[in-house]
């Protein structure tokens, strides 16, 4: 079943943060998914989202890299690919 509310494009995003390899290894292993599908993945570092968002750090500093789609937390530490490729496919066309 599709989420009615989840915008007709799915919103791919990776929070990450400077000097983190599990993040640059996520980013690669998520654009990969993503291409299949006609997605960009959108980054946001955390540390300087901190700026203006200190909660974005709070809630996921500590366990990044984290993935987020449409929004909502989807995995962390590392990218679940077939459970991210199942829920993109089952998104309108």
């Amino acid at each position: 079943m599709t989420n009615p509310t989840a915008p007709a494009t799915p919103e791919v995003t990776l929070l990450t943060r400077a000097g983190c390899g599990l993040c640059t290894t996520a980013l690669a292993r998520l654009r990969a998914v993503c291409v299949e599908f006609g997605v960009e993945p959108g980054v946001v570092d955390v540390d300087e989202a901190a700026k203006t968002d200190p909660g974005l750090r709070a809630e996921y500093g500590d366990r990044l890299p984290v993935v987020l789609l449409d929004g909502r937390e989807h995995s962390y530490f590392d990218v679940d690919e077939p459970r991210l490729r199942a829920d993109l496919s089952r998104r309108p066309a």
